[in-house]
């Protein structure tokens, strides 16, 4: 049987390189290279979605790789493809960068410059374990899930916007379908999800910054399970500790949220650090809330900006939500999508602070009230973005809208507010 091999190269000479021997290699297939981490991780979650038989059996991947470092990329696809086997190709074949490696996933390590030898013993090598770890799981193919959970990323075009009051009624809406959920307070200095829901934790993100190895039982120990049935993952209430969650850890952790749950929803606020880059840059959807106000759009457009400057993000890759949406602002969906070049979602929410403010006071917002045109809008957009498994189900689950009226009632609202 030939041997799939994902060759994940940035430098175009090395790439040539790379390509001539794999090409060599017997019962070798390359298939065609990919020129950063994004297009790597992309390629091999487009293909675990088809069938977990199309992942390659190898990825080769070369120390210069970018814009996320090749260990950190390494630690990625062991997570999130684990049948798949990684090679690092490195300059420092030295025990430490050897012993990292393995720390983070890879199978084995090739010294530049390529020698034949030892590039066909190794990606023999990876390729059998690859092929074994298959067969012994036989049917079992509901372990390799590809990607695993679906994360999503709600962040902020300023202060303000209501991100955290979209990441929690997102959570909740996945939740209340009977998926799994997670919710993830990313925004590390000011986050208020705790709040929001009334919660006092003891442990916080920032207790697995410094973890190497997260097993189920260390990111149990620091969720906290809501009375709704959400894990909730918060941030510390010291802010200063917020710089103890580097990009790496952000990574690391949400890489084991997206193993254990189903849906996992990250409120990355209106500040964008490196935990929160990561974060975005993992997320199979990324959202922007914004309102519908000049100030507002101006700070959407920069952050979509900035994301794509960064390679965190591609504006195409973006959806925009609109909150606080009335008819009679000058300021659209429509115009909003053509001033920032990103996506923008189907559902608009209405603009009703009353309907939310005894809930927002109170630390309930859990408990909204299931009439509230807020609340139908959020849900609603939780499922455009295919977060509940069973729409109709999630509403009567967590209170029933009242009748036929009530429903096409709903429907008026929500298209009024597109």
């Amino acid at each position: 049987m030939a041997t799939r091999i994902l060759p994940a190269v940035g430098d175009a000479d090395a790439v040539r390189s790379l390509t001539t021997l794999l090409s060599q290699l017997p019962d070798a297939e390359p298939v065609a290279p990919v020129a950063d981490s994004t297009q790597l991780v992309d390629t091999l979650a487009r293909l675990a979605a088809e069938s977990v038989d199309e992942l390659p059996e190898v990825v080769v991947v070369h120390e210069r790789i970018g814009p996320v470092p090749a260990l950190e990329l390494i630690r990625e696809v062991a997570l999130r493809f684990p049948a798949v086997g990684v090679i690092l190709v490195t300059s420092d074949p030295g025990p430490g960068l050897f012993q990292a490696a393995m720390d983070y996933g890879a199978r084995g390590l090739v010294a530049l410059p390529l020698g034949y030898e030892e590039l066909a013993s190794r990606v023999q090598a990876v390729a059998q374990w690859s092929v074994g770890v298959r067969r012994h799981l036989g049917s079992g193919g509901d372990v390799f899930t590809g990607a695993g959970g679906t994360v999503v990323t709600v962040s902020g075009a300023k202060g303000g916007v209501g991100t955290t009051l979209t990441a929690i009624q997102l959570a909740l809406a996945a939740q209340a379908s009977g998926r799994p959920t997670a919710l993830l307070d990313m925004d590390l200095q000011a986050g208020d999800v705790a709040s929001f829901l009334d919660v006092q934790f003891r442990r916080s993100v920032a207790d697995l910054a410094a973890i190497t190895d997260l097993s189920p039982r260390v990111l149990a120990d620091a969720v906290f399970r809501h009375d709704s049935g959400l894990a909730l993952l918060l941030a510390p209430g010291e802010g200063e500790r917020g710089e103890e969650v580097t990009d790496r850890a952000a990574r690391q952790i949400v890489g084991a949220l997206r193993q254990r749950y189903e849906v996992v929803v990250i409120d990355c606020g209106a500040q964008l650090g490196g935990a929160g880059a990561a974060a975005v840059e993992m997320a199979d959807t990324a959202l922007l809330v914004t309102t519908p106000d000049v100030v507002a759009v101006r700070g959407a457009k920069r952050a979509v900006r900035m994301w794509d400057r960064l390679q965190i993000r591609k504006a195409e890759e973006t959806t925009v939500v609109v909150n606080r949406h009335t008819r009679g602002t000058e300021i659209q969906p429509q115009l909003i999508q053509r001033i920032t070049g990103t996506a923008i979602a189907g559902t608009a929410v209405p603009a009703n602070f009353k309907e939310l403010q005894g809930a927002v006071d109170a630390g309930r917002v859990h408990a909204l009230d299931s009439r509230s045109t807020v609340k139908q809008a959020l849900w609603a957009l939780a499922g455009e973005l295919g977060l509940v498994s069973a729409p109709e189900e999630a509403r009567k689950s967590h209170g029933r809208l009242r009748g036929d009226r009530g429903s096409a009632s709903f429907r008026r609202r929500k298209d009024g507010a597109g």
